[in-house]
């Protein structure tokens, strides 16, 4: 039987692959790359089409069947599929070193750069060499051979550890169990949690209820369990995942691996000549340097903190007076501010709950997206699927199909937390002129639907969902026909979020929440009193989220920024550091966020953390270009389609931003969105 993971359809066979396809894939693939790689560079002239098309078919080829497998790895993890993916991410590692360090296939490059025939290329061919260029030097091609081996050596270590350390969140997240029959410790908990966990313990043939640390189990327990013992005990498993400390210490422990990572991505660094991995980080980003990036964090850190102050005097107060709390902790912060937050608006996301079902949501979702860029979303049985849960849809425009996308929207055993967007495929002109649509996923771990209703979304869930589509928007839209600057490739990482941040505002205008709310057994629009109470507490302690999130950005780039082999940081201190500065409400001292941080030990935001506000910025600015001329203009949307959506990396960030709003962003605008100033 052929590998599945060989065919080149748009759609991978998602009911044929099996782990036993997995290394022979990838090893053949390998190996057939670098024999055409020998041939490709000794051809007597270096043009786009006898050089950067052919390069772009290989990497395309092995990365179409890499993402499978990672998305695989992601949604559908087993102990088979994980010895099979992490010895392949080794051999993947090697892989891209040995091109990033080729010689003759930079110096190739580079004749074509020079050549007087590519100066007429167009802008999209130039953008993408001078991207290959850069990255050949950031891959360490330039360095004698000594440093060459070493930088090898470290990328595959690198690479090894930070799959090790997302492998271990992984199964300390899945591992933990509360196993609870007494309904009276349960008090506070809504219908809708106690039903989820009813249902976990019946599936395992267990009486009473069963809660994990999945966020849709943990969040309730956190948020609304008026049983403080009990908030403290999730609150320590949670909060001491993957480290010494809980109940679980030492079994999946991160504190070696995220030294020896900061190590790494120092020695790296410094062999590329940088003075350390934030200098290395920023290379292809918007920021121009480390001071810019940290005073950027403290400016908007010292403007928020002010409020954040009031915010959480506040708290403590209603914590006294309301909840008999005198001394709050962290395992009452989420508690008590929803107590707060119901006194003060008497709204609540459990509340609201009922008035987004999924499928509802996503309705309204697809129509704010027709209303704005003109497209049209059509449910397919076009693809196959990994799992039943999921959906696929098609991306048509004027009765064309421009893309597609698979939607894994529900938490399960053996997925990984969080949210994200991933590409399945880019669009691209291949080789024989046939156009490669793109191909998202989009994943969420929400609840699932209950025996006798849909899957119930909070309104921070509607917000996830919108952001997780405004990536997939910005991947699908795109109109580049060169891959490294299609979509969000090419695309600098603080830019990055500007899609996904901007349409978050569209779960909060009245306009757009009436396409998206409607009570579940009712279809009943949203109250409007209800509506009134929402948006008013929409900026609901905005200056502690702001600086939570920016505790995050400064921790970690201080951590990339400082970290020097000869004098390594100490992580836990400069954790405590940060805190002293910015946070106005200091976790207890087990806590161990930094071993469960996989966004900068495991991912992409390595010193990149502050791009999440860096782009919220760029995105508070650009939304208001809407609030001027309407939040559905047809005019706006599709100047913004045109100057954002379907640039793709093909032109700078700032750029692009300057021709859709006519000049520089303002943080200012942030502020106001936020309620700051």
């Amino acid at each position: 039987m052929t590998n599945p993971l060989f065919s080149s359809s748009l759609y991978p066979a998602y009911d044929q692959i099996k782990v036993e396809h997995i290394a022979p894939a990838i090893e053949t693939m390998i190996a057939e790359n670098r024999q055409q790689l020998e041939r490709l560079v000794t051809l007597p002239e270096m043009n786009w089409q006898t050089l950067a098309l052919p390069m772009e078919e290989l990497g395309e080829r092995l990365q179409n069947a890499w993402s499978v497998v990672s998305n695989l790895n992601s949604l559908m993890n087993s102990d088979e599929l994980r010895v099979v993916y992490n010895d392949c991410v080794q051999k993947i590692t090697q892989y891209h070193t040995e091109i990033g360090q080729n010689e003759q296939l930079w110096q190739a490059y580079k004749t074509l750069s020079l050549s007087p025939g590519f100066a007429s290329a167009n802008q999209q061919q130039r953008q993408a060499v001078s991207h290959i260029l850069r990255d050949f030097h950031l891959s360490g091609v330039d360095l004698e051979a000594e440093k060459k081996r070493q930088y090898a050596e470290l990328s595959q270590k690198l690479a090894e550890k930070t799959n090790r350390f997302s492998d271990n969140v992984l199964d300390a997240t899945q591992a933990w169990q509360l196993h609870e029959t007494d309904d009276k410790r349960l008090a506070g908990l809504p219908e809708s949690a106690l039903a989820q966990a009813k249902a976990a313990a019946q599936a395992k043939e267990l009486e009473g209820y069963l809660f994990t640390l999945d966020f849709p189990s943990y969040y309730p327990l956190i948020t609304y369990c008026d049983d403080r013992d009990l908030r403290f005990e999730v609150y320590e498993a949670y909060a001491t995942r993957a480290s010494e400390l809980g109940p679980d210490a030492g079994k999946w422990d991160n504190s070696t691996l995220i030294e020896e990572i900061l190590q790494l991505r120092y020695e790296l660094a410094q062999l590329l000549g940088f003075d350390n991995y934030a200098e290395r980080s920023l290379a292809p980003k918007m920021a121009e340097s480390v001071e810019e990036v940290l005073g950027f964090i403290r400016e908007l850190a010292a403007k928020a903190k002010p409020h954040a102050l009031r915010e959480v005097d506040e708290l403590r107060r209603f914590a006294a007076e309301h909840c008999a709390i005198n001394e709050l902790e962290g395992w009452d912060v989420a508690y008590v501010s929803e107590k707060l937050k119901q006194h003060s608006y008497d709204i609540s996301q459990e509340a609201l709950k009922a008035y987004f079902p999924l499928p509802r949501v996503v309705d309204g979702l697809f129509t704010c997206a027709k209303r704005l860029f003109g497209i049209d979303i059509v449910k397919s049985d076009a693809a196959t699927l990994w799992h039943p849960d999921v959906q696929f849809y098609e991306i048509h425009r004027d009765g064309k199909q421009i893309a597609a996308f698979y939607f894994d929207l529900y938490a399960r055993s053996k997925k990984r937390g969080g949210a994200w967007m991933a590409g399945a495929r880019t669009r691209r002109i291949k080789a024989d002129g046939e156009l490669q649509l793109p191909v998202a996923y989009l994943v969420c771990n929400f609840t699932p639907p209950g025996k006798d209703n849909p899957a119930l979304l909070t309104h921070n869930e509607v917000t996830t969902l919108f952001h997780e589509f405004g990536h997939g928007l910005h991947h699908m839209l795109t109109e580049m026909d060169v891959s490294e600057v299609s979509g969000i490739n090419g695309v600098p990482w603080d830019a990055v979020e500007l899609p996904s941040q901007i349409l978050e505002n569209w779960c909060w205008q009245p306009e757009s929440l009436a396409l998206l709310a409607g009570h579940y057994q009712t279809g009943e629009a949203l109250p409007q009193d209800m509506l009134d109470r929402m948006l008013a507490a929409k900026n609901f302690q905005a200056g502690m989220m702001m600086l939570r999130q920016l505790e995050f950005a400064l921790f970690d780039f201080r951590l990339h920024s400082e970290y020097k082999t000869t004098n390594p940081v100490k992580v836990l201190d400069v954790l405590k550091e940060v805190r002293d500065e910015v946070a106005v409400f200091v976790p207890p001292a087990f806590n161990r966020f930094s071993h469960s941080f996989t966004h900068i030990f495991a991912g992409g935001y390595a010193a990149g953390y502050y791009s999440y506000k860096w782009a919220e910025v760029l995105a508070a600015d650009a939304f208001s270009s809407f609030e001027e001329n309407g939040i559905f203009d047809a005019a706006t949307g599709a100047r913004f389609m045109k100057t954002i959506l379907q640039q793709g990396g093909s032109r700078s960030p700032m750029e692009l931003f300057i021709e859709f709003r006519g000049r520089k962003p303002s943080v200012d605008a942030l502020l106001k969105q936020s309620g700051l100033i």
